[in-house]
């Protein structure tokens, strides 16, 4: 009750108030009181906003105040400005790997990248893309309170555009001054470039971690093929919102490691928790709906990870440093050009090389070109293949070297190494080469290219028979004498030189002498020619590099003998001149380098030199036949798979064995092989099943063998190498080379052979000439004034002493040496020396010879052992009734035997020498009785028997000796 009383009370009092107008007149006050603060503030707060807005712009204008105003243009050349990972091919376009890069990267387009991925990157970076105009205002918004408030500074929240910004025109540099500039030039981007020319370049320039081998990756089509091995517009859901995800933290959410391969489960973890999140993003502006979001979170990511693959470094690192190598020099050509530099200038100044070598290294990394090589993969495939698994090469050499000053020892093992090329003939195009065993264990060395080694007895048909030939010196059937003697040397002693096994060989055709690799009739050859220079003008015409001054003077170097030596490439290059009509085509490897716009930068063209005739080369090549039907590469035969190829070669070995080469010729395609040990040693190995020669050509035919097998067209043509005109086919006097004579027809030394129709021998032998000639131990010798007429021969030949003195054969000691081998050699025996040439001089001593041995009957001939004399001519034949009767001339014989009837009768023997000198009479030998050998005539048989066995093997020993012989270098 008292409350309700208060109450009323309290109401009298308000209501009394009110009409009196005080509650109204203080109401008024209050709220204009209040009014007025409200408005104050907002008036100052809007004018404070104005104020810290034009500050704020002040300020932005003050950063950007010394950025230029960029055009569509430099924008555009700035923004597709992103390195692109140059294409390595093989042959045919056939794609096998990138050049070695610090990041890699594919271009694409917008077209080639799945929408969903497109989606997911949007969702996951900028989700307002679509709207926005190049920035977000909250961003600047954002940016200003930081600077106002002195916190730190934050970069995050940019949008796409002012990300491509960043990473193609900017830094990474922190600061407003960049930020500004950053969203400058954003709002600039978009006015030039359509959205989706902005997120095309975004999705190419932006980096994602590593790939399955462990390289640096940009660009999303890159980290497609990288991360699950398939292209960017084949990517589903959980794939693509992986992919979005990693360019916030790239090393972290990758999934290999930076050698490549998978993190463990931990390491993979971060990139799948990233994964969800893109996808929750995806899911909240509704790219995909709830049911896709679930299903992508359970999906197993890690089991489209793809696996461990080798980089084109680890899969064909000789090839994959040859061609970055051979393609960085044509880069740097092409770019001095573009300066207005020459060649030329390049290599007069270092530095400025030096410079344009650094900008090719840097274009051939950066600028994604395409370089296409001439290597044909199956091939060299195949090589690489057999030269690891050849199990022929022989065995490792372990060296010691000692420290002159400090004593110490050090030794290590190498492994014979091998390398081999394939040029095509007519364009030198290289088809396929083997550059090493082992190169991860040789830092990529190919030996192939880049190891200079004498070639030894391979450089015989290119430098002294084809440059003879060409010059008119020499024909293939040309005589050469193969004995001991030495050869002026410019500057030096004379030059001696030797066969292999010091074996001598007479007179023989430059055809055999190629075949079996001799070596005097080699460097008499060449020094027919040397004051012409031949190495200047066919060597260098070959595109041999590595001569020296000295070279170009050395009679060694018709044995391969040079101060460095060549290359394996450069070797076989230049045979295959010989292959292509005398015309030498400089071996190649890049076909083309074609820009990222499909522009060819390059493309090689084939210049040709010409360096033989056909005709030489012809003839070089019907030479080089020989040494693989008859010759040092005769072993080969047994090795090839694919017959009736026409092959036409030549071995090779350099000094002390250091070198092994064989390299051979078809009318297509030439190749080349060479073993040896890094550190130059001795192939030479007696207790090997192999020698080295026949190690070298077995590896060549297994190379080859499988070349023919892939590419039979080109590598074992059925074509013959074709004969030129100009060539015709004549006989001659094997003697001196010169046109036949009756003399030279009668010796039976008359041989036909090919020859240059230029050069074809115009003039008759005169080697010889006739004289009575008188049979002497086995050779034919002028019959002097003692000598008995019966054993003379009256229509004999002689060799013509002036023959002799023309060609310094009147000096030598002993005109045996001239004799040939084998049945040519047994004709020579017969041919008489003439009076005063060295070995006609037979002087008389004034003894009688020995008596004849050992007669007996041998069917109808009466037959005895010759008396130990060397001048004997002939034996003169007695014959009695009876044993002690009346002896009488019958008959005489050249020979150690004489036709007598079945008649009993009583023979003696008695030998005449040179001078007419006769022996006492033989032993009786009866005819009709049995005779009686007396202990002399049988201890004579037994030596005769002895010193015959002594000659069998002494012959069966130089027989296997020969045999084993495999190259006379």
């Amino acid at each position: 009750m008292e409350f309700k009383e208060k109450m009323l009370e309290y109401k009298k009092k308000l209501s009394t108030l009110w009409k009196t107008g005080k509650i109204q007149r203080s109401s008024r006050v209050t709220y204009d009181v209040v009014w007025n603060v409200i408005l104050f503030v907002l008036v100052i707060g809007f004018i404070g906003f104005i104020f810290a807005g034009a500050v704020g712009a002040g300020y932005f204008a003050s950063l950007v105040k010394d950025e230029p105003i960029r055009s569509y243009e430099t924008m555009a050349q700035d923004i597709y400005d992103y390195s692109e990972t140059s294409k390595l091919y093989f042959a045919d376009d056939v794609y096998f790997g990138d050049i070695n890069s610090d990041i890699h990267r594919e271009e694409t387009t917008l077209e080639n990248i799945s929408p969903i991925l497109t989606q997911a990157v949007i969702a996951t970076e900028d989700e307002y893309f679509n709207e926005h105009k190049g920035i977000v205002p909250k961003a600047i918004l954002r940016a200003m309170v930081q600077e106002v408030t002195n916190s730190s500074i934050q970069t995050g929240g940019s949008t796409l555009t002012q990300q491509l910004i960043k990473n193609q025109i900017l830094t990474d540099e922190v600061s407003f001054e960049r930020k500004a500039v950053e969203m400058l030039l954003a709002l600039r981007l978009e006015r030039f470039f359509e959205k989706e020319e902005i997120l095309e370049a975004y999705l190419n320039i932006v980096p994602y971690g590593r790939d399955a081998s462990g390289r640096n990756i940009a660009g999303v089509q890159t980290a497609s093929k990288g991360i699950f091995g398939i292209d960017a517009d084949e990517v589903n859901l959980p794939q693509a919102a992986y992919l979005a995800g990693l360019p916030q933290s790239p090393s972290s959410y990758t999934p290999f490691v930076n050698s490549g391969g998978l993190k463990d489960e931990a390491g993979i973890q971060p990139g799948i928790n990233r994964m969800k999140t893109v996808l929750n993003r995806m899911y909240d502006m509704e790219y995909i709906t709830k049911e896709e979001y679930e299903e992508a979170l359970e999906y197993d990511i890690v089991a489209d990870f793809s696996e461990k693959s080798p980089s084109p470094r680890e899969t064909y690192p000789v090839l994959t440093f040859e061609i970055e190598e051979r393609a960085t020099k044509l880069i740097k050509k092409i770019l001095a050009e573009e300066d207005g530099y020459t060649s030329g200038d390049l290599n007069k100044n270092e530095a400025l090389n030096k410079e344009y070598e650094e900008l090719a290294s840097r274009a051939l990394r950066n600028n994604g070109y395409e370089i296409h090589s001439t290597i044909d993969k199956e091939i060299y495939d195949a090589f690489q293949e057999i030269g690891k698994n050849y199990e022929h090469y022989g065995r490792d050499h372990t060296f010691t070297v000692t420290d002159d000053e400090t004593g110490e020892t050090t030794s290590w093992t190498e492994e014979v190494q091998a390398a081999g090329m394939m040029i095509e003939n007519n364009s030198g195009r290289i088809i396929s080469f083997f550059g090493n065993r082992a190169p991860s264990l040789d830092n990529h060395y190919n030996y192939a290219t880049r190891a200079v080694r004498s070639n030894g007895s391979t450089i015989k048909p290119i430098l002294d028979y084809a440059p003879a030939l060409e010059k008119g010196a020499v024909q293939p059937g040309t005589p050469i004498a193969d004995y001991p003697r030495t050869f002026p040397n410019p500057g030096g002693a004379p030059y001696e030189v030797s066969n292999y096994g010091n074996a001598s060989y007479g007179m023989v055709s430059a055809r055999r002498a190629l075949a079996g690799s001799y070596n005097i009739p080699a460097v008499d050859t060449y020094m027919k020619i040397i004051q012409d220079n031949p190495a200047k003008e066919y060597l260098e015409k070959m595109g041999i590099t590595t001569l020296t001054s000295g070279d170009y003077v050395q009679p060694s170097l018709s044995l391969g003998g040079m101060d460095r030596g060549v290359t394996v490439e450069e070797n076989i290059n230049a045979f295959s001149t010989l292959g292509n009509n005398g015309n030498f085509s400089d071996g190649y490897m890049i076909e083309k380098i074609v820009s990222k716009d499909g522009d060819i930068l390059y493309e090689h063209k084939s210049d040709p030199v010409e360096v033989f005739t056909p005709q030489t080369s012809y003839l070089t090549l019907d030479m080089m036949r020989d040494v693989i039907t008859s010759g040092t590469g005769a072993y080969l035969n047994s090795q090839l798979k694919h017959g009736g190829v026409d092959w036409a070669g030549k071995t090779g070995t350099s000094n002390d064995y250091k070198d092994a080469w064989f390299v051979a010729i078809n009318p297509n395609v030439t190749f080349g092989t060479w073993i040896g040990y890094k550190t130059p040693a001795s192939v030479y190995d007696p207790s090997y099943p192999l020698n080295y020669s026949q190690r070298n050509m077995k590896l060549w035919s297994e190379f080859i063998n499988a070349a023919s097998d892939i590419k039979p067209e080109l590598v074992a043509p059925k074509d013959k190498f074709e004969r030129p005109g100009g060539i015709v086919e004549r006989s001659y006097c094997s003697i001196s080379g010169m046109l036949p004579s009756e003399l030279c027809e009668k010796a039976g030394l008359v041989k036909t052979d090919l020859f240059n129709e230029k050069f074809v021998p115009t003039e008759k032998d005169d080697s010889l000439i006739s004289g009575n000639q008188v049979l002497v131990d086995g050779k034919s010798v002028k019959a002097g004034s003692n000598t008995p007429s019966e054993f003379t021969n009256g229509n004999g030949v002689t060799f013509n002493p002036e023959w002799l003195k023309r060609n310094g054969f009147d000096k030598l000691s002993d005109l045996s040496v001239l004799y040939p081998r084998g049945e040519d050699g047994e004709k020579w025996r017969k041919i008489g020396i003439p009076s005063g040439s060295a070995g006609s001089s037979i002087e008389d001593d004034g003894k009688a010879p020995g008596a004849p041995t050992s007669v007996k009957k041998s069917g109808n001939k009466l037959t005895w052992s010759k008396p130990d004399n060397n001048d004997i001519v002939g034996y003169r034949i007695y014959r009695a009734n009876s044993s002690g009767g009346d002896f009488k001339l019958v008959g005489n014989s050249s020979q150690t035997e004489y036709n007598i009837g079945d008649e009993n009768a009583v023979y003696t023997i008695k030998a005449i020498d040179y001078s007419g000198n006769e022996s006492k009479a033989s032993s009786e030998f009866t005819v009709g009785d049995k005779p009686k050998d007396d202990d002399t005539s049988n201890k004579d048989k037994d030596d005769d028997n002895k010193d015959e066995k002594a000659t069998d093997n002494k012959d069966k020993k130089n027989d296997s000796n020969n045999k084993n012989k495999s190259d006379d270098d």
